[in-house]
């Protein structure tokens, strides 16, 4: 069975930093995409980046130069570095996987889900 993890979550002040890991069982991360997807109350799951099995990434235009995705496939984790935090930032941050897709912040596109981790920026 796949399973995604994620941590790294927690509450900072508007500017701080956090990075958060999703670590996988079940599926080998070199063969897959990954994305980080955000999620607050009454709204859409919006993509938030993505990365391809080569390691192209792409990001919502909302958080180009704040926010950093990267994997270590030895590892089969990817991360999410989190830089300049703001309010609007906050929200439940999920991982996904899914063994293609030509667009990696759909969340349409992926497979398979992790629990999520909550941010809160004040």
């Amino acid at each position: 069975d796949v399973q995604l993890v994620e941590s790294g979550g927690g509450s900072v002040r508007a500017g701080g930093s956090l990075r958060l890991s999703c670590s996988g069982s079940g599926l080998d991360y070199s063969r897959y995409s990954l994305g980080w997807f955000r999620q607050t109350p009454g709204n859409e799951r919006e993509g938030v980046a993505g990365i391809t099995d080569v390691g192209r990434t792409s990001y919502a235009e909302s958080v180009k130069g704040r926010f950093t995705i990267s994997k270590d496939n030895a590892k089969n984790t990817v991360y999410l570095q989190m830089n300049s935090l703001k309010p609007e930032d906050s929200g439940m941050y999920t991982c996904a996987a899914v063994w293609w897709t030509s667009n990696t912040l759909l969340a349409a596109n992926y497979h398979y889900w992790g629990q999520g981790t909550q941010v809160t920026v004040s």
